[in-house]
């Protein structure tokens, strides 16, 4: 009898997003953008509202129009990167656990944040750090662009279909669909429109997603001798 040769199943990868995915940084974001408002005496509640919503820049155009907008993006970098080193991070539950079952080179980091912060967090909240990390300064256009993920994907040598989105934001998850990819939605008490799954929480995706992972990572069986 011929040999039967069963052909392994396509790889699959898993792009997380950073910031309310895998780290609870909500309390940090606030600090950092008080301390920016007050710096540049404004209100600290009505920046932070806005900064919410909106990315930095459109965040200076809004709340401080006649100041000069590098200057403004400036010392936010400042105060973000004495947040990284002085600040308390927390990862979610279930992150460590999460990230550490991975197979290595299965996943991926896609933030907007940027690289070196993102290791800082993770150094400090004792996170493995993968292979590839797309930051804010990969791309030209962030989220909800699909360009970060597409990326991310490239970078891993993965096609869009092989790849699990893991996201808590809108923006985020419409970057993962418009880029052709699965998304699930975590961290959100209600789902984000689109997204193919909901959890209320990363610790209960957490078994899913490495099931995901793993169906593709799976160590193909050897062929049966005649």
């Amino acid at each position: 009898m011929p040999i039967v040769r069963k052909t392994p199943p396509a790889r699959r990868y898993v792009l997380f997003d950073v910031d309310g995915t895998l780290i609870d940084a909500l309390d940090n974001q606030r600090r950092v953008w008080a301390a920016w408002a007050v710096r540049f005496r404004l209100d600290p509640e009505e920046v932070y509202r806005v900064a919410l919503r909106t990315r930095p820049v459109e965040t200076f155009a809004a709340v401080a129009p006649d100041r000069n907008p590098d200057a403004c993006l400036s010392a936010l970098h400042e105060l973000e990167d004495e947040d990284v080193r002085s600040g308390v991070y927390t990862a979610f539950g279930g992150a460590s656990e999460l990230l550490h079952g991975l197979p290595p080179g299965s996943w991926a980091l896609v933030t907007s944040n940027y690289a070196h912060r993102v290791r800082g967090r993770f150094t400090r909240t004792g996170l493995p750090v993968p292979e590839v990390i797309v930051d804010a300064g990969a791309v030209e256009q962030g989220k909800p662009s699909a360009a970060p993920y597409l990326l991310a994907a490239e970078r891993v040598g993965a096609a869009p279909e092989q790849c699990l989105v893991v996201e808590d934001a809108p923006s985020g998850v419409q970057a993962g669909l418009r880029a052709g990819m699965t998304v699930w939605n975590v961290n959100v008490p209600i789902a984000v429109d689109g997204a193919h799954r909901h959890f209320t929480n990363l610790r209960d995706a957490a078994g899913d997603i490495l099931a995901f992972v793993s169906a593709g990572w799976r160590k193909p069986s050897r062929p049966t001798s005649p």
